[in-house]
């Protein structure tokens, strides 16, 4: 044994992280990372969901012309219930979570390129980032795709998808 180790004495958990001999007033419930996880997902996901349902009944075709506008195909919108529907409930659910994190944070960072530049060093009328909706899907679903589903999720976090 090295007289300097980097564990201080303290034994490795199965996580790979090093625990101490004695019991801390923090306990489980307050080092829940998959229930961290959990609500993550459920607002990330959730909160999308909406968006995607309201685009599924009010209709989503101005995002055609957005697409032609910068050269891009109109078929490209098929895109739109995948990314606001499918990835969310995918995320939502904890199956293939990493994939659908991606998906949803493409699907952002185009509609900040297609409908929302002009605002992307402004300030709202109340002093906050004018597109911090976005940004917090955005990287919502950036953090997701890092994490993983979690325990809490269809597949129990198994999975290199999950």
């Amino acid at each position: 044994m090295a007289l300097f180790s980097k564990s201080g004495g303290k034994k490795k958990s199965k996580s790979g992280s090093y625990r101490g001999k004695g019991k801390t007033s923090s306990g489980g419930f307050m080092n829940n990372n998959d229930l961290g996880k959990l609500l993550i997902r459920l607002c990330v996901g959730g909160l999308m969901l909406f968006h995607g349902v309201h685009k599924m009944i009010h209709g989503y075709g101005f995002i055609a012309g957005k697409l032609k506008a910068v050269g891009l195909p109109a078929w490209l919108v098929a895109g739109v219930p995948m990314g606001e529907v499918v990835a969310p409930l995918l995320i939502v659910l904890g199956l293939y979570t990493r994939p659908a994190a991606l998906v949803e944070a493409f699907l952002m960072g185009m509609a900040v390129w297609l409908v929302h530049m002009g605002q992307l060093t402004a300030l709202d009328q109340h002093g906050g980032y004018a597109l911090e909706l976005q940004a917090f899907y955005f990287f919502g679903a950036i953090a997701i795709f890092f994490l993983g589903a979690g325990r809490y999720s269809v597949t129990k976090g198994v999975g290199q998808w999950n």
